[in-house]
Formats: C-alpha cells, sequence, structure tokens
C-alpha cells in the first residue's frame, strides 16, 4: 500500500510540474497512469478534465468532469472545468447555471465572481457586474485584476472619477499583468482617455507579443488616437476578424462575379497578417529585431 501511495504522489507532482511546463501531453500520459492505476480516483479525472481544458479541447473537458460529477457530484475542480469550459465556450445559459452550481459549493471563490462579472458585461449588465466584482473584492482585496475589471464596469457605467481612482490603485499594485493592462486600456479607451488606452495596450502586447487579441486591441488603440492609423487599419482590422467560412464565401463571390476582386481580397488577407504584425512590432519594439 506504501508503494501504491508513493507512485500517485509522485504521479501526480509529475502531472503538476509538466503543466506548469505547458507539456499538457505528457501530462495526460501521467495522469492516465494515476487513472490505470486506480480508475475511481475522481481526483486523476478532474485532472484529465483540467489538462483537455487547458488543451483548449472542450467537448473532452466537458466530458471528463461529467464522468467526475457521476461519481462526485460536488468535487470542486471538476465544477472549476465546466464553469470554465462555458466561459470560453461562449455557452451562456450553460456558463450561469454552472457558475451559480460553483459558488454554492465554494461560496468564498472570488474567481467565480469575476467570471461571472465578466460575463455581465458581455451581455450589458454593467451592475450586476459591480455586484459580483464588489464581492469578488471582498474574498481578495487585493487582487489587481479584478480592480481593472471594476475600473472598466465604472466606466461602462460612466462613472469614470470611480474608473481613474480604480485604474490608479490597479496599476499601484501589478503593472506587469497583461490582462489588468488589457482592462485598464478597455476604461481608458470608454471614458475618452485614447492616448492612456494606446500606452497600457503597447505595454501589454510587450509583455504578450504573440497573442493575437491583444494586438488587436492595441490596433484599436492606435485606430483611436491617430487619424492615419484609422484611415489605413479599418479595412485590414475588418478582413482579420472574418471568420473562415466567412472568407471562403467572400473568395467565392469574388472568383465567380469578378476575378480582379479576388486577387485584391487575396492581396489584402496576406497584407492584414504581415502588416498588422509589423506595424505592432515597430511601434512596440522599435525598428530592432525582436532577439537583438
Amino acid at each position: 500500500m506504501a508503494e501504491d501511495r508513493d507512485f500517485e504522489q509522485n504521479t501526480y507532482a509529475a502531472v503538476y510540474q509538466l503543466i506548469e511546463w505547458n507539456r499538457y501531453k505528457e501530462a495526460l500520459v501521467q495522469a492516465e497512469q494515476i487513472l490505470r492505476h486506480n480508475p475511481e480516483d475522481t481526483d486523476a479525472l478532474a485532472l484529465i478534465a483540467r489538462i483537455y481544458l487547458l488543451m483548449e479541447d472542450y467537448e473532452k473537458s466537458l466530458y471528463w468532469s461529467g464522468e467526475v460529477l457521476k461519481r462526485e457530484p460536488d468535487h470542486t475542480d471538476a465544477w472549476y472545468v465546466r464553469v470554465v469550459t462555458y466561459y470560453e465556450t461562449d455557452d451562456e445559459k450553460a456558463f450561469l447555471e454552472a457558475a451559480y452550481e460553483a459558488l454554492r459549493i465554494e461560496p468564498y471563490s472570488a474567481h467565480y465572481h469575476y467570471l461571472l462579472a465578466s460575463q455581465m458585461n458581455k451581455i450589458g449588465k454593467f451592475k450586476e457586474a459591480k455586484e459580483h466584482l464588489l464581492q469578488a473584492l471582498q474574498l481578495n482585496a487585493e487582487s489587481p485584476l479584478y480592480l481593472a475589471v471594476l475600473s472598466y464596469t465604472e466606466a461602462l457605467l460612466g462613472h469614470f472619477e470611480q474608473s481613474e481612482q480604480l485604474d490608479r490603485q490597479a496599476i499601484q499594485a501589478e503593472a506587469e499583468n497583461p490582462g489588468v493592462l488589457l482592462h485598464l486600456a478597455w476604461a481608458a479607451g470608454h471614458r475618452g482617455d485614447y492616448t492612456l488606452q494606446e500606452k497600457y495596450m503597447q505595454s501589454a502586447v510587450r509583455l504578450n507579443p504573440e497573442d493575437k487579441q491583444y494586438q488587436d486591441e492595441y490596433l484599436n488603440a492606435l485606430q483611436n488616437s491617430h487619424k492615419l492609423y484609422r484611415l489605413f487599419l479599418a479595412p485590414m482590422k475588418i478582413i482579420r476578424r472574418m471568420k473562415r467560412w466567412q472568407i471562403f464565401v467572400s473568395w467565392l463571390a469574388a472568383a465567380i462575379f469578378f476575378r480582379p476582386l479576388l486577387i485584391l481580397f487575396i492581396v489584402l488577407y496576406i497584407m492584414s497578417y504581415w502588416m498588422t504584425k509589423a506595424i505592432v512590432h515597430v511601434r512596440v519594439f522599435g525598428w530592432r529585431r525582436r532577439g537583438s
């Protein structure tokens, strides 16, 4: 029995280390070893669900978390996986049901209040978002992210003075977190402070240069603060936001009705990738190469 316990402890430790290194496939192999050793280990099942969540394989994260809840209906890790999966997949109804159930099980979880606030902001329920953020801050008063999201929410409510005050608190607590800077940029933009919006997004992109969302938000900040970029980037921004099926339909329509449009669309599509990438790189890092 002692050997079994040692095996499980060592394998769990290996899984967590691999997750920390973002080596999810290897972590999954190790977690499956635990499950083969003990098929009814709900913690191992929940860990597999969490790895699939990190891999953005949402169908499997829901399946494995569901397997946990069949055996242990109040398993906190399984509910976490389900809440985040529904949030990431924009399944509003399922998310709200799962989040409130998770809060019933873990009433002191500030993170669920934060996710609920983010969801309420998405659907325009700003007062409800503020209520959840205040509850999150009661549980974790020093979280720069919660302060930043509350700054954004206050801006959405038109409470600009409160938004600016929360901005100062958040940036004083944490100036090197891309998520904090992103929400503060949104807040500044909504207050009409486009210079500050650009400054925050420039810092966020510098910290996370390969993330497409941060690139697009930085381009949006440039458009807000510079007329030249507003004219130049508008068509590229539209193309970058198009879904694959929209791109396919546009290409097909151009090929059928007016072939020169197809060539123009292809050129704009390629330019939208390389030119916007170049603009972000030059504005944030200068003309030097990234490694120099």
